[in-house]
């Protein structure tokens, strides 16, 4: 169950930083920290909130959501892929497979929509037909389905996503024609999956991406994350033909709200600095994030012991039975 009143007092203790520089090397994405531990790699989720490339604010809970969502998934799809999760130390915490992740996120999308400058529906409104490889129908509006689902990849980068086609990616050498076509076809079948599910607990998934990487012994596998509000969108099922027929939006259970304030108050991709986001909003992601979770995952979200600031959990975690070097 939501509980705001433990979200509020959570606003100014997130996970924001970790420092286990002497696990090993430290790899610091947009959300996780990374630590190469040899043989093995440490993912700590935090609870950084990213969009337009960029760090938006700090949601209280929003990284053992991810990381527990992302758990969840992986055992539900790991009849179609293998993965890259060996344990779950601490809530916030994944002890993963090394492998070669490809430069690429799969991109899969259901429906035509989206707000930020990489989206189908900016790209479709502005008169292009011809999306990531994609030949689009005329006369489609926003929010419709498409007829089956799209795969519109982009490199993987730190700074801005780049939209390319599959014979882009692997002219470019990115991947080859193999391991592409075998993961064009996880990703469909994992979105399938997604679908599936999502539909089953009242939501519909719009879009999501996944990552791929490739162990030594050829074997390829999902990693990252999965399914969550961070790399998916979701919408209400109940309400969403009546919305649609009214051409209103969807009703969401994810970051979009937060995207379109950003969008409403400033210029996200050019700003140097932007504006604080208000805590109310703050408070209402972090209850989107807990209740996607329950509703995905059916179980209800255990709230940390607020007496123990994560990072002491999160080394108390990693000293005891999950150490990760044992």
């Amino acid at each position: 169950m939501v509980d705001r009143d433990r979200i509020a007092a959570q606003v100014s203790h997130c996970l924001t930083e970790t420092n286990f520089d002497q696990l090993g090397t430290k790899y610091h994405g947009k959300v996780r920290d990374t630590y190469d531990l040899g043989d093995r790699l440490l993912l700590i989720t935090t609870d950084r909130q990213s969009a337009f490339d960029r760090i938006l604010a700090a949601i209280p809970f929003k990284g053992q959501v991810l990381n527990q969502v992302s758990a969840w998934w992986f055992e539900q799809t790991k009849d179609i892929v293998p993965n890259h999760v060996l344990s779950l130390p601490d809530p916030n915490a994944l002890l993963a497979k090394k492998c070669t992740v490809f430069p690429v996120e799969f991109v899969v999308r259901g429906y035509l929509s989206g707000v930020t400058s990489t989206s189908a529906w900016m790209a479709y409104n502005k008169g292009e037909r011809t999306f990531c490889g994609n030949l689009l129908p005329d006369g489609m509006v926003k929010n419709q389905a498409f007829a089956q689902p799209i795969i519109t990849p982009t490199t993987k980068s730190d700074t801005h996503d780049e939209k390319v086609s599959a014979d882009e990616v692997v002219a470019r050498g990115l991947m080859s024609q193999a391991d592409w076509d075998q993961c064009a076809k996880y990703t469909l079948e994992l979105f399938k999956r997604g679908q599936a599910l999502a539909q089953q607990h009242g939501l519909i998934l719009v879009d999501t991406k996944y990552e791929f990487g490739k162990l030594p012994d050829g074997t390829i596998i999902l990693v990252d994350e999965v399914h969550t509000p961070d790399s998916s969108r979701y919408w209400l099922a109940n309400t969403y033909a009546a919305k649609f027929a009214h051409g209103e939006e969807p009703e969401n259970i994810d970051k979009e709200f937060l995207r379109l304030w950003f969008m409403d108050h400033c210029d996200p991709y050019h700003d140097k600095e932007l504006p604080a986001a208000p805590e109310e909003l703050v408070i209402e992601l972090s209850a989107r994030y807990i209740q996607l979770y329950e509703m995905i995952t059916g179980q209800e979200f255990i709230y940390p012991d607020s007496a123990v600031p994560i990072i002491s959990r999160i080394t108390n975690s990693l000293a005891t039975d999950h150490n990760p070097h044992t």
